[in-house]
């Protein structure tokens, strides 16, 4: 399948247009009118991600972070980006990131996030217009106790870890999403009613200050965005051969 064809896919629910100003999704690397044999589906492009590519036989990698996010001002070796850019050549090798755009998609990181977790009538929590936004917020099937509702978190994402605020109600069951780095949104959040905040990054102070207006539950980043391969793998089944990356994982380990 042409490269075009695969990028046309993606971008028929996350077009570059919707992009936040810094973001850099696109076509990282690559010919848009090669062939492509299979791609690699991964949340980084990592050094050992670019070797099982290379192992798979893939001459595409699609990612959720883009591996060209600052600019190169030389390619000599010293970083990931740089390793990774000279090996993804070398080897012709073409990577492709969705990072903000199926962040905005409404089905897309955040969407993935409730569904996993039983909401299926959920809309965006701050949108751009009505089709794309950040974040998603709805119902629960059923009230569940804070406790439980952190307890099948845990095992829904997988988590090793999950950093909290004490719930200010007796029960959570309206939830807000936002995969990745969302702890600015808490606002709207708490805006939507939401009894709970899902989201990573969350800094000390501002988990202070929503503390007695909504529970706040941080997670791993990575995990929060992991279900980006399986958007992926779910667009572009039956067009072209896809393999979920073994080798992408979280960097953070707890001690």
């Amino acid at each position: 399948m042409i490269l075009q064809s695969i990028i046309d896919i993606i971008e028929s629910v996350a077009p570059t247009k919707w992009a936040e100003n810094l973001d850099n999704s696109g076509l990282q690397v690559g010919d848009s009118r090669a062939d492509i044999k299979a791609a690699l589906l991964t949340t980084d492009v990592t050094e050992t991600v670019v070797n099982e590519a290379i192992e798979l036989g893939c001459n595409l990698i699609i990612s959720h972070h883009p591996l060209l996010f600052n600019p190169l001002h030389s390619v000599t070796g010293k970083s990931n980006s740089e390793r990774c850019l000279s090996a993804c050549i070398k080897h012709d090798i073409a990577v492709y990131s969705a990072h903000t755009t199926i962040d905005k998609y409404v089905h897309g990181v955040s969407g993935r996030m409730a569904q996993k977790m039983g909401i299926k009538d959920y809309s965006l929590l701050a949108p751009d217009d009505n089709e794309y936004g950040l974040g998603v917020v709805g119902d629960l099937p059923a009230a569940m106790s804070p406790e439980a509702f952190m307890s099948r978190l845990k095992e829904v994402f997988g988590a090793k870890w999950l950093r909290y605020t004490a719930s200010p109600k007796p029960y959570v069951k309206r939830i807000a999403f936002c995969g990745g780095s969302g702890a600015d949104l808490t606002y709207a959040a708490v805006q939507c009613n939401a009894d709970a905040y899902v989201t990573a990054d969350c800094r000390y102070h501002q988990f202070q200050q929503y503390s007695d207006q909504i529970m706040m539950v941080d997670m791993d980043h990575w995990v929060s965005e992991h279900f980006t391969r399986d958007i992926f793998s779910e667009l572009l089944e039956g067009k072209v051969k896809t393999y979920i990356s073994q080798a992408d994982y979280s960097p953070i380990n707890i001690y």
